[in-house]
C-alpha cells in the first residue's frame, strides 16, 4: 500500500452492516434527510444517526444542517480507498492464477508427451 493512502478498514467496516449498505444505496438516488433515511428502517432515529456517524467517519457520507433538517449526501470518493485495495488484490490474484494455469498446462503437456512414448 502506498504511504499516502488510508487503509480501507473504516470503509469495509462501514459497509459490512446491512443497514449502512441500505443507507448508502438510498443515497445513490440523491440527498435525503435523516428522517427520510430512517423512515423505511426498523429502528429508532438515534440508531440511524449512529449508523450515519459511522458512514461519515468512513468518508462515505457527508451531511449538512439547514435549520432543523440534516441532509445527507453520498461521497463516492470515499469508496476509492476500498476500490483501490480491491483492485490491487484482484490484480495480484489474477497474476497468480495465470501463472498456476501456465504451470498446469505445461505439466499436462509433459504428461501427454511421456504417455506418447510409452508402450501400450
Amino acid at each position: 500500500m502506498l504511504n499516502n493512502e488510508e487503509p480501507p478498514d473504516r470503509v469495509f467496516h462501514a459497509v459490512a452492516d446491512p443497514t449502512r449498505r441500505a443507507i448508502v444505496e438510498r443515497l445513490t438516488l440523491g440527498p435525503a434527510s435523516v428522517s427520510e433515511l430512517a423512515r423505511p428502517l426498523p429502528m429508532s432515529l438515534p440508531a440511524v444517526v449512529q449508523h450515519l456517524q459511522v458512514l461519515e467517519a468512513a468518508g462515505l457520507v457527508r451531511s449538512e444542517k439547514a435549520g432543523r433538517v440534516r441532509t445527507c449526501h453520498l461521497e463516492p470518493a470515499g469508496l476509492r480507498t476500498a476500490e483501490g485495495w480491491l483492485r490491487r488484490q484482484r490484480t495480484a490474484w489474477e497474476g497468480r492464477l495465470d501463472r498456476l494455469g501456465d504451470v498446469l498446462t505445461e505439466s499436462t503437456d509433459d504428461q501427454d508427451q511421456n504417455n506418447e512414448g510409452a508402450p501400450s
